[in-house]
């Protein structure tokens, strides 16, 4: 797929765009403290080598456990329970959070930047299950060129987000939310038949229990890529065209940052950098040199 399909894609992102718009002035009702939650949830990226990442979102469906104690259920097969979101069960209600369909540029929501994708009342209990319908429209632009993405062949057309219930943040008395932090790197994955796939991957964080690492890198002819990681963790963050770059979702411990630079300059490497949630950790000015 070349540059002609750009405007067939592009018209795509614009009406995804004002449904953003729309999403945010028109919120769901309040919910009924006694027998519901409002539910938010954002979406933001961890971000890849492309100038736009596009991917068709149909439905988003959540699975909340009504019943008084969720660990009962821990060793369920919540593949089984998510692929037939119909089934009818006493303890378990399967919510639509009714968003319209539409094709989101990924890229969007970078150093800090989110969108409200969802915000619904639902039932109270315990969120166990995000269902995220795909369709088929899914593509990335890379130095001006278009190239499909395909789901893996045998793969569902959805994304299944298993959560042991206690993830989201309750930040007012029935109100709670969470952010979908989509990974780019890991899940836009270039096969040797020259083929994208797209191979999902989310992670997820709300700010009051997580840190953020942020910074400027200069000259922007470097093209850097920001590597944060440690023992357990690796996250990636891809600067503006100021440079300025934040990544978040960062769990409490001491990193390293990586500033993977090209054209020439020379990477850099940040040894040590302490995070604690739910500050944010700034790197002031890095410049490469070349």
């Amino acid at each position: 797929m070349k540059n002609k399909h750009i405007l067939f894609l592009s018209l795509l992102v614009i009406t995804a765009s004002i449904f953003f718009a729309s999403c945010k002035k028109n919120a769901s009702m309040e919910a009924n403290p006694a027998t519901q939650q409002q539910l938010s949830l954002y979406l933001t990226d961890g971000p890849g080598d492309f100038d736009q990442v596009l991917v068709e979102i149909k439905s988003l469906k959540v699975l909340v456990d009504t019943s008084a104690d969720t660990r009962k259920h821990d060793n369920d097969d919540w593949d089984r329970r998510g692929s037939d979101d119909n089934k009818k069960d006493s303890s378990f209600v399967w919510e639509n959070l009714n968003i319209k369909p539409g094709v989101y540029d990924i890229l969007r929501f970078r150093n800090g930047a989110d969108t409200l994708l969802a915000s619904a009342g639902i039932s109270k209990g315990s969120i166990r299950l995000i269902k995220i319908e795909l369709g088929l429209n899914h593509a990335v632009v890379k130095d001006s060129i278009t190239y499909p993405v395909s789901l893996p062949p045998n793969a569902p057309n959805y994304i299944l987000i298993k959560l042991k219930g206690h993830e989201c943040e309750q930040y007012l008395p029935g109100k709670a939310r969470l952010w979908l932090d989509f990974d780019i790197t890991r899940s836009i994955v270039l096969e040797n038949n020259g083929q994208y796939y797209l191979r999902a991957l989310f992670h997820f964080y709300h700010h009051s229990n997580t840190g953020t690492i942020a910074g400027k890198v200069v000259p922007s002819a470097a093209k850097p890529l920001v590597v944060v990681f440690n023992g357990t963790d690796t996250s990636y963050g891809l600067p503006n065209k100021d440079g300025y770059f934040k990544i978040r979702g960062l769990n409490d411990g001491k990193y390293t940052v990586y500033i993977n630079a090209s054209n020439g300059y020379g990477s850099k490497v940040i040894p040590g950098v302490e995070v604690n949630a739910p500050k944010e950790t700034s790197l002031g000015m890095i410049e490469l040199i070349k």
